[in-house]
């Protein structure tokens, strides 16, 4: 059988949760084959593949992990300091460069400093780093170096799921797929 050029990458970045971006060269091999790629990954594993113009995914309605759920708390926490702040978080999300400096002080000092304490991954700022380093694996972040990065287009996921979440227009159903779409 015969598989489009970058398969096993492409399959094994998707079923580890990474996003594939517009410039990676396995992006335009994915658009190129996604009926092959909705296919195989509905009849494999029961995944949509979800195509944006500038980032791929896949989504699970069956999976218990918590990370989705931490990103969506992190971009919150995140969007809420920023707009305290007096900047327009939309904007400093898609454009700026974020300092994990920055960041630590924000969630130390934040109104939400108990919701922060209880998440294991943003209690402080050794698990947050950690936590920057996974996002930056994933492919949600661009590290410029150690200590600073800015966001990939894939951090849009969780920008439209907050939006969509704050609008009430998620069902039950939608929550649960649109919260664990990396596996």
């Amino acid at each position: 059988m015969e598989f489009p050029r970058y398969h096993k990458e492409i399959v094994t970045d998707l079923l580890d949760g990474k996003f594939i971006l517009a410039s990676d060269p396995k992006f335009v091999e994915l658009k190129n084959s996604i009926e092959f790629y909705n296919s195989f990954f509905k009849e494999s594993f029961d995944f949509d593949v979800e195509l944006k113009s500038d980032f791929a995914y896949i989504l699970s309605a069956e999976t218990n992990e918590q990370l989705s759920r931490d990103i969506c708390i992190f971009f919150g926490l995140l969007c809420y300091e920023l707009d305290k702040d007096g900047k327009n978080f939309l904007e400093e999300i898609q454009y700026a460069e974020f300092e994990t400096d920055m960041l630590d002080s924000y969630f130390d000092n934040s109104a939400y400093i108990d919701l922060i304490q209880n998440n294991n991954q943003l209690k402080n700022s050794e698990n947050r780093k950690q936590f920057i380093n996974n996002l930056g694996r994933r492919n949600i972040i661009e590290k410029t170096n150690d200590k600073k990065f800015s966001f990939t287009p894939a951090h849009k996921v969780f920008m439209d799921f907050a939006a969509n979440f704050a609008k009430g227009k998620l069902t039950s159903t939608d929550v649960e797929v649109e919260t664990n779409e990396n596996k």
